[in-house]
C-alpha cells in the first residue's frame, strides 16, 4: 500500500496492491501500520449502473471515511466543508474501482457522493464514527454552484438526495463542519 497525498489537506489516495493469478487476486485493503485511524463501523453498499449518491455529511459525530470499491467502478466525490481550510467548497473527484485498486481516505468535514458506471458496484466504507442518521444532512449533487458535471445525463438519485439543500444554504443554516 502506498499513500498519496492531495492538494487538499489530509485527503489521501490509497494505492493498494492487487496480487493477480490465475485463481483469481488477493488484494489487501487496509493496513493500520499505514493508515492509523480509529474505524469503529463498517459498511457495504451496492450500486446499479447510472446510480448517483450523496452530497452526504453527519453535522454531529461527523466521519472519517476510508472508501475502496470491491467490485466495479465509481467516480467518487468530496466537497470540503471544514472551517478555515483553504480548500472550502471546492471539490475533489477520483475515479475508485476494483481494476486500479484506489481508495481514497477522506477526513471529517467534507461532504461525499458517487456515481456509479459498472452493472454491479459494490463500495465497502470503513469509518470513524457510528451512523446516526438523525444527524444526516447533505447537499444537493445537481447544486449548479458546485460546477459538477456527472458523468451521464440521466441517472438514478433518490427523492431524499433531490431534496437536498444547496451549497448557499448550507452556508447560512452551518457555515462549515
Amino acid at each position: 500500500m502506498k499513500i498519496i497525498k492531495t492538494k487538499f489537506k489530509d485527503l489521501l489516495i490509497i494505492k493498494q496492491k492487487n496480487n493477480i493469478d490465475k485463481r483469481g487476486s488477493l488484494r489487501e485493503i487496509y493496513n493500520k501500520k499505514i493508515l492509523n485511524n480509529n474505524f469503529v463501523f463498517e459498511y457495504c453498499t451496492i450500486s446499479k449502473a447510472n446510480a448517483l449518491r450523496g452530497f452526504h455529511f453527519q453535522y454531529k459525530f461527523q466521519q472519517a471515511k476510508f472508501v475502496n470499491v470491491i467490485k466495479g467502478k465509481i467516480l467518487d466525490c468530496v466537497i470540503d466543508l471544514r472551517k478555515n481550510s483553504k480548500t472550502f467548497g471546492k471539490t475533489f473527484k477520483i475515479i475508485l474501482s476494483e481494476k486500479n485498486c484506489l481508495s481514497l481516505y477522506i477526513p471529517k468535514g467534507f461532504a461525499h457522493a458517487y456515481f456509479s458506471y459498472e452493472k454491479l458496484n459494490v463500495v465497502y466504507y470503513k469509518l470513524t464514527n457510528y451512523y446516526k442518521p438523525q444527524y444526516e444532512d447533505g447537499i444537493n449533487l445537481l447544486d449548479k454552484k458546485l460546477k459538477k458535471n456527472w458523468p451521464k445525463k440521466r441517472f438514478e438519485i433518490s427523492q431524499k438526495d433531490k431534496n437536498l439543500m444547496s451549497f448557499d444554504t448550507f452556508c447560512k443554516n452551518y457555515k462549515f463542519l
